[in-house]
């Protein structure tokens, strides 16, 4: 009698099924963060589409949903990025900028940082909160977002993001600190300030 094949072992589904059993869940969670039923449509379209080309790569370590989920938020930041272009300059230089005016030489405070009154768990609850996060991962660049959705979002341990993304564990963790220094710049700029 052989053993049930653990679930590295298991062949992802037919995709001829994905449609059927994701593909109101994806559209929801698109909707709740472009506010746009025809621009949710596309990107839920885009991410079967993706999925279906690089099948091969999944690796099984996750379930059907939560694999196209990911791909699924990719989207979305790619999309809002693109919607930003026009008013956000995407330049790394500009971000190295803004950590400056933050540090001085020795990597202390130059600024010491506004104390956050508010509790950061209702306002990720909160609709408005989610497209601010993702608009400020949008001017983050690219490389560096995709890390910070990764680990943040994705839950990656270290090595895998470095095995992902072909860097060093030194490399991801400099890009996860500018990428967290990034958007709490951002997240002070445009949501902070606006809700005391």
């Amino acid at each position: 009698m052989s053993a049930a094949p653990s679930a590295k072992t298991q062949q992802l589904e037919d995709p001829a099924v994905w449609v059927d059993r994701y593909g109101d869940y994806l559209y929801r969670f698109a909707l709740s963060r472009i506010n746009d039923t025809v621009l949710a449509e596309d990107l839920v379209q885009e991410t079967f589409l993706a999925a279906l080309k690089s099948r091969a790569n999944f690796k099984r370590q996750s379930a059907a949903k939560t694999w196209l989920t990911a791909i699924l938020k990719h989207k979305i930041v790619d999309c809002i990025r693109k919607r930003q272009r026009e008013k956000i300059i995407d330049n790394e230089e500009a971000l190295n900028r803004n950590l400056e005016a933050y540090f001085n030489q020795d990597g202390n405070w130059k600024i010491h940082p506004h104390k956050w009154e508010n509790n950061p768990i209702q306002h990720y609850e909160q609709k408005e909160f989610l497209d601010t996060l993702f608009e400020c991962l949008a001017v983050l660049p690219r490389r560096i977002a995709q890390i910070f959705m990764l680990r943040e979002m994705e839950g990656l341990q270290t090595d895998e993001i470095c095995q992902a993304m072909q860097i060093t564990a030194t490399n991801c963790w400099t890009m996860l600190y500018r990428a967290r220094t990034g958007l709490r710049n951002c997240l002070e700029l445009n949501w902070f300030s606006r809700n005391p």
